[in-house]
């Protein structure tokens, strides 16, 4: 594929460093969650042995928020102009340019635990109007991975699983069900 970086040849920290500044206080929040992410989903790979593309996995939960630097979230040192719900579709665009058009998926469908067409239009949620819900193995196993940790409090914890389905039911039915799809591939 021409333009298409093979997930063997990617540098996440080059892509981080080239839209944030290093050692700033988003900077940290970024990396710290993105490690722990990444970490949580190599841990399910390999206590499930499941049959995914590690790097990929490893490369694309790095970048998965990396579209939060365009959102306002000052609570996690987030400046930018959008809501923070477009921190997703946001990191679409950065990946997309980037070369990276399945890491850009990843971005788009990690929220919650994806967005339905009906999520957004119920919610009237300022995004497109399309199906954002994982669907790759991978795709499914960092949305999952990432519910586990913040970027706000304590983010170096673990959040306990029925924290993370009390955070998912706040949202409906829909997505708690969604979640306890994807903790039934992983959990």
């Amino acid at each position: 594929m021409d333009g298409v970086k093979s997930s063997n040849s990617i540098d996440p920290l080059r892509i981080i460093d080239k839209y944030y500044t290093p050692g700033s206080e988003l900077y940290r929040t970024l990396l710290i969650h993105s490690i722990k992410v990444r970490d949580k989903a190599l841990q399910c790979i390999s206590r499930r042995g499941l049959e995914v593309d590690k790097d990929f996995v490893a490369s694309a939960a790095m970048l998965h928020d990396i579209g939060i630097l365009r959102c306002d979230a000052p609570d996690i040192f987030c400046t930018g102009p959008l809501p923070y719900i477009c921190h997703g579709i946001e990191g679409r665009k950065i990946l997309d340019a980037e070369g990276l058009p399945l890491h850009a998926l990843v971005c788009e469908r990690h929220t919650g635990s994806g967005l339905t067409v009906d999520d957004i239009i119920a919610q009237n949620l300022p995004l497109p109007r399309r199906d954002m819900t994982p669907r790759t193995l991978e795709e499914k196993l960092i949305c999952y991975a990432d519910k586990f940790y913040s970027k706000s409090g304590d983010i170096t914890r673990e959040k306990p699983l029925d924290r993370v389905l009390r955070s998912m039911e706040r949202h409906g039915r829909d997505t708690l069900d969604r979640f306890l799809h994807l903790h039934s591939l992983f959990g």
